[in-house]
């Protein structure tokens, strides 16, 4: 068995395996997220903090260097002006730590991307009627 992989049963569990200084940034980029998606759901998803609200809005994760913010590919590119000083991919941002975390963009991004779900949602449930 390899000791090294923790399997975490909650957000919290996740959360108290980090240093403190890291710990307070996770715990502030939940609560914006909570604020923003007051409706979504907790849960573990590839071994990382997610919300969901009719499918996955985002995941986080806390790296060595940086906070990793997974908003599906559709939410970096709605934000890709704002985005620009930071390293992003398909479908990941890297905040770096040592650099404030823009919480009031990603209150952004996660309002999108429920939206966005939600719409999906709307559109396969009328696709189901016909």
């Amino acid at each position: 068995m390899d000791t090294n992989k923790i399997t975490y049963e909650s957000i919290d569990h996740y959360i108290a395996t980090f240093p403190p200084d890291i710990q307070e940034i996770l715990e502030k980029i939940r609560q914006v997220i909570r604020e923003a998606a007051p409706e979504a759901v907790e849960k573990i998803s590839y071994q990382m903090p997610t919300f969901a609200q009719q499918g996955n809005v985002v995941h986080f994760a806390a790296f060595k260097n940086h906070i990793g913010f997974y908003p599906a590919p559709s939410g970096i590119n709605e934000f890709e002006q704002e985005l620009a000083p930071y390293k992003a991919g398909k479908g990941t941002i890297q905040f770096p730590f040592g650099q404030p975390i823009p919480y009031d963009l990603i209150t952004k991004i996660v309002k999108f991307r429920v939206s966005e779900n939600i719409a999906k949602a709307e559109r396969k449930a009328k696709q189901k009627k016909k």
